[in-house]
């Protein structure tokens, strides 16, 4: 599941997306991030997790990630739009989103929490992405900018988990 979730998801937003066909895009890109999604969820239930599992998994979030957002960064980049330099601060901070949990976890510190974890962030920029593709220009800028303030307060929120967690 992780690896057809992960693969198809990064696949379809890299030629989709990057061709600038955006609503398309995220119609693919949402089937197989349900199956990204429903994947950790069958491992809980059937008792089936492991390291490796979970390394593939996120390692493949991450992947997925950067496939949508640089995809479309690619495209509107390509077409002289001023918001790719939202893409690349949204796609920045994701990073950071991750990172953090991840660092923390290396620690010993739980840091699951935020107002935008993952999969809020993906319903955003698909929607967003979506309307973009539907001629819905204003949407798209709207979410860009909803996406990123979300992920820099959920950056912060992550932060001060951890401080909270080290002491």
């Amino acid at each position: 599941m992780s690896a057809a979730g992960g693969i198809g998801t990064s696949s379809s937003a890299v030629f989709l997306y990057g061709s600038g066909h955006f609503f398309a895009g995220a119609l693919v890109a949402t089937f197989f991030v349900l199956f990204d999604l429903l994947d950790g969820t069958m491992a809980r239930i059937s008792e089936s997790t492991s390291r490796w599992g979970a390394l593939l998994d996120s390692t493949l979030d991450r992947v997925a990630d950067a496939a949508i957002l640089g995809s479309i960064a690619y495209w509107l980049n390509k077409n002289h739009d001023s918001r790719v330099t939202l893409l690349l601060l949204i796609l920045i901070s994701g990073s950071l989103i991750s990172y953090i949990k991840a660092r923390a976890e290396a620690l010993d510190i739980a840091c699951d929490g935020g107002i935008a974890e993952r999969t809020e962030r993906l319903i955003i920029i698909l929607i967003a992405s979506g309307f973009y593709g539907l001629g819905k220009g204003w949407i798209f800028t709207i979410g860009l900018w909803l996406l990123l303030f979300l992920s820099i307060i959920t950056v912060v929120q992550r932060m001060i988990i951890v401080y909270r967690g080290s002491r």
